[in-house]
């Protein structure tokens, strides 16, 4: 596995990867309208993911020849607004890597502190990299979240 900058080419695969692991593990902490609402399973397209967006970072990870995960840095904000990891490659330290290699994009362009909206199945994988629990509250989807931050 390794990961990299995203490219216009990645764009293809990121909605399906972001549906499935959206289906595959939200069940884990919403229920069934929630994660269909979250998941968006037709109305998400590669338009969705603009990965070269100025002051934005995108990441993918390629395991065994695919996009087997993605990254979504907001350098601006200091706020991670993405990491997923397609079902099939999880357990693998994907988004262990994905994560660590915006943190380090993040430190490099001097950004401190690393802020994120966890969804709830999500805030152990962030715990155990470093982040902290600021609030409760809810995405501008309406979902339940976790705020959390992580001193780089």
């Amino acid at each position: 596995m390794y990961v990299r900058p995203a490219t216009s080419e990645d764009r293809a695969a990121l909605p399906a990867l972001h549906t499935a692991a959206v289906e595959a593990f939200g069940p884990d902490s919403y229920d069934a309208d929630e994660v269909r609402a979250w998941a968006k399973a037709d109305d998400r397209s590669p338009d969705d993911y603009n990965v070269a967006a100025p002051n934005e970072h995108f990441t993918v990870a390629v395991r065994d020849g695919e996009v087997a995960g993605f990254g979504h840095l907001v350098l601006d904000l200091g706020k991670i607004h993405a990491v997923y990891v397609h079902p099939d490659h999880a357990g693998h330290g994907v988004g262990s890597a994905l994560l660590a290699e915006l943190e380090g994009y993040a430190r490099g362009r001097g950004c401190s502190t690393l802020v994120l909206q966890s969804s709830l199945n999500a805030v152990g994988f962030y715990e155990q990299a470093g982040y902290e629990r600021v609030c409760e509250g809810e995405s501008p989807g309406g979902l339940a979240v976790v705020e959390m931050r992580k001193e780089l």
